[in-house]
């Protein structure tokens, strides 16, 4: 149960990050489904498959700590408490704010009427907790994006709308409400004017949080909208104003795999000067960000996968041995086997490596 309450947040925050592409992708491009495997991951150091955790793309023993709390006892507290020690300003917050949101909203449709009773007792016997408004508004997006065809889906989106609203009042330096905002703002197609207006108040009190430029990211990609130009010139101008040890310089990788075309046969595609350089701003970005960067797993886990296509498979170990264990990111969380599909891409990386003549003992540690 607890495995279930934590993923469902994690599945949902990269279905907020990223369009599924991963649901489009082919076999004949890139996947891993048909890897053999490796002969014996146990001398790389990773974990056998029994062992990897697909709740989270990275450690955070105090989430999982909460979560088991709540499922056990029912209470909101644990939730609460965990908010209130989490720096508003910090990433990490955004980050259990999402999953603590999806968790209610898994909780609900496992059991309709009865579950995610937390989050509403916690709303009517702390109605100005600002932690738990936020978390509410998360709930309703993660609702609504159950089914996005439901004739409640713009109903709820607006309440939501409306909640992050309340939210915002009740913490005026918190970015966390306007970050959560810019999913309604994709869900609901906001006028470009309209979103610019909610992306200048998410700057101007967090001006390089990664994880609300990965949201924004979405808005310039939407069909309805946005254009693989847009996406792809935010993502670099954001890059391009990103101060030392921030991520940003990853975004364009982000960007990058939002677009990659429907059905790719041209295996020089991840060697173009494009994907070449949206890798290497990824990797900078991972070796100078604050190794304990909440948004760092997620970058990782997706540079791996970039680096297996350009067969440059050395480089996709060093990222793997550093997530191996917690496999809750994209590309695997669009899978319906998130660990299967991570597995198979952790072969293909060793079988890559070896057949290039490399062995463990060649790989840094």
């Amino acid at each position: 149960m607890e495995l279930l309450v934590i993923l469902i947040g994690i599945v949902m925050v990269g279905g907020v990050l990223i369009v599924p592409a991963i649901r489009r992708r082919r076999d004949g491009g890139g996947s891993t489904r048909g890897a053999r495997p490796a002969h014996d991951l146990g001398a790389y150091g990773f974990l056998p498959r029994e062992q990897l955790d697909p709740r989270l793309p990275g450690p955070d023993p105090q989430l999982v700590e909460a979560l088991d709390e709540i499922s056990r006892t029912g209470q909101w507290e644990p939730a609460a408490r965990l908010l209130a020690l989490t720096d508003a300003a910090s990433e990490l917050r955004w980050q259990r704010v999402q999953t603590l949101g999806g968790a209610a909203a898994h909780e609900l449709a496992l059991n309709p009427g009865q579950g995610g009773v937390w989050l509403r007792n916690w709303r009517v016997q702390a109605p100005k907790d600002a932690g738990g408004a936020a978390v509410h508004a998360q709930f309703l997006i993660a609702q609504a994006l159950r089914d996005r065809s439901s004739q409640d889906f713009r109903m709820i989106m607006e309440e939501a709308r409306t909640v992050c609203a309340e939210a915002a009042l009740l913490a005026p330096g918190d970015p966390v409400p306007h970050i959560i905002e810019l999913q309604v703002a994709l869900g609901l197609a906001y006028r470009e004017a309209d979103f610019q207006e909610l992306w200048a108040k998410v700057s101007g009190l967090a001006p390089h949080h990664m994880g609300a430029h990965l949201v924004a990211l979405r808005y310039w990609s939407a069909d309805w909208h946005g254009s693989q130009d847009q996406a792809e010139g935010f993502a670099r101008a954001a890059a391009g104003g990103a101060p030392a040890g921030s991520l940003l310089p990853a975004l364009p990788l982000f960007a990058v795999f939002d677009h990659l075309p429907e059905a790719n046969l041209v295996r020089t595609l991840y060697q173009s000067a494009v994907v070449t350089d949206a890798i290497e701003g990824a990797r900078f970005a991972a070796h100078h960000a604050p190794a304990d960067h909440p948004v760092l797993p997620h970058v990782r886990h997706l540079l791996s996968w970039f680096l297996v296509q350009a067969e440059r498979y050395g480089e996709a170990l060093e990222q793997l041995r550093r997530v191996d264990g917690h496999v809750g990111a994209v590309p695997w969380s669009y899978d319906p086997d998130p660990v299967g599909v991570y597995v198979a891409h952790r072969a293909l990386a060793v079988a890559g490596w070896e057949s290039q003549g490399g062995s463990p003992a060649q790989l840094p540690h």
